[in-house]
């Protein structure tokens, strides 16, 4: 079969059969399909999308393009979070400690910043020192003794989706639903989980702008995971403004760091929080939801999940005391506030445009091969609701190079709208699939 044959049959709304997804996968991971063929296929998924189908013989033959990790020696349930992406989204750093430290083994294999969206592996990487490329015996062996550990992609897990993952960022296709599902999907199932908790964001600095299109995503990982006979549950939550106050990745470790031990935003503990109990109920460490909250309230509240992060900070390489001295995480060079000349309410925080503010001055991607500056990004001092003054300082970007501030000044400034009339809170929890 040719390739431009597949590009061009998925491009008009066919579907493809499970041979066809599988020679494209195949092909590509051992190179003899080009980047440039293989940014067709998802520019063309990416307006045609994939039926369910097809979505399950992608992940399928992603997780099968390179080693099943076996945990069936290290007692206990195994349960993985996952969010689709959000700004200011710190959840896994704050929800992976708390379950562990209640007992769970949480193997987190987590991704990259993609787009205007935050990485989990690059936050970690700014504490110095911190490894996120253990080996699969590395990786196994953390988990025996502490219950949990973070690791990235390698070459052995879903080796498919390491290449595709980058590739999406640089070609405009983050936001496919379909791509969407079997990445996450892949990664998790390749490293022998018993359950998984999703977090899928919703909103502006969301990759699915729409509940209907967040709803859709849920359902198609759940319906992935339950024909692979996993326990997933699917949390749609929402990012119509930031997650917390700091956005970048040092400024979130440090918030991070604020709410576990529990003096952190009152959005990102509550989110946070329920992440955590349900990986505690799927783990079965409790026989109700209700009780797993109890338990992974306690847990923040006695310090045992910021004592579990600083221990495998310790673990993977890293200094854990830049939980308790921010000055030895990176820090930026310079500081520009941004003042509002209205008073009144705040009525939203673009999200996206935050992100992508935060992306220009460095904490994020715009193509594979960038480097991230860990030290630069954004704080907010307001949150949708609040009531503020003219002169007001709405946030503070914090930078090392002047080369593109000015611009992503003007973006920041964008992002906050003020009314005159109070605006009614929105939920943060919008809806469970399971």
């Amino acid at each position: 079969m040719r390739t431009v044959d597949l590009i061009h049959r998925k491009r008009d709304g066919e579907e493809l059969a499970p041979e066809e997804i599988q020679y494209l996968v195949d092909s590509y991971t051992s190179g003899d399909i080009p980047d440039y063929q293989m940014s067709a296929f998802l520019m063309a998924v990416y307006f045609s999308g994939m039926s369910d189908r097809e979505v399950s013989a992608l992940t399928e033959f992603m997780v099968n393009s390179g080693s099943i990790v076996d945990l069936s020696s290290i007692p206990g349930i195994k349960v993985d979070k996952h969010s689709t992406g959000g700004v200011g989204d710190k959840t896994s750093l704050i929800s992976a400690p708390i379950a562990a430290s209640a007992g769970v083994v949480v193997p987190m294999i987590s991704g990259r910043a993609l787009g205007h969206t935050g990485g989990t592996l690059d936050k970690l990487e700014s504490i110095p020192g911190f490894r996120t490329d253990l080996t699969i015996e590395e990786f196994r062996a953390q988990l025996a003794q502490h219950g949990l550990a973070f690791i990235g992609q390698t070459p052995e897990v879903a080796p498919a989706d390491g290449k595709l993952y980058a590739l999406r960022d640089a070609t405009a296709t983050v936001e496919s639903i379909a791509l969407i599902a079997s990445s996450i999907m892949s990664k998790k199932l390749a490293i022998g989980l018993d359950a998984l908790v999703l977090d899928v964001k919703v909103g502006s600095g969301a990759f699915m702008k729409k509940q209907v299109e967040a709803r859709r995503l849920a359902q198609m990982m759940v319906g992935i995971g339950r024909r692979l006979d996993k326990r997933v549950q699917a949390l749609i939550t929402d990012m119509s403004q930031p997650l917390g106050y700091a956005i970048g990745n040092a400024l979130e470790v440090m918030e991070v760091s604020q709410t576990l031990q529990n003096a952190g935003p009152s959005d990102l503990t509550r989110i946070s929080l329920e992440l955590a109990a349900r990986m505690i109920f799927l783990g079965k460490i409790t026989k109700t939801l209700d009780e797993a909250r109890e338990l992974a309230q306690s847990k923040l509240l006695d310090g045992s999940g910021y004592r579990k992060f600083k221990e495998v900070i310790a673990a993977q390489g890293g200094n854990p005391q830049v939980l308790d001295r921010f000055e030895m995480l990176p820090n930026a060079t310079g500081a520009q506030e941004i003042t509002t000349s209205r008073g009144g309410y705040v009525s939203a925080i673009d999200a996206e445009l935050i992100g992508q503010a935060s992306s220009m001055i460095g904490a994020g991607r715009n193509t594979k091969e960038d480097t991230i500056d860990p030290a630069v990004g954004v704080i907010l001092e307001v949150k949708v609701g609040q009531k503020i003054d003219s002169g007001s300082i709405l946030c503070r970007i914090y930078y090392t190079s002047e080369e593109h501030l000015e611009e992503a000044a003007e973006l920041v400034e964008d992002a906050f709208k003020i009314s005159q009339q109070p605006v009614d809170e929105r939920d943060l929890i919008l809806e469970v699939v399971s």
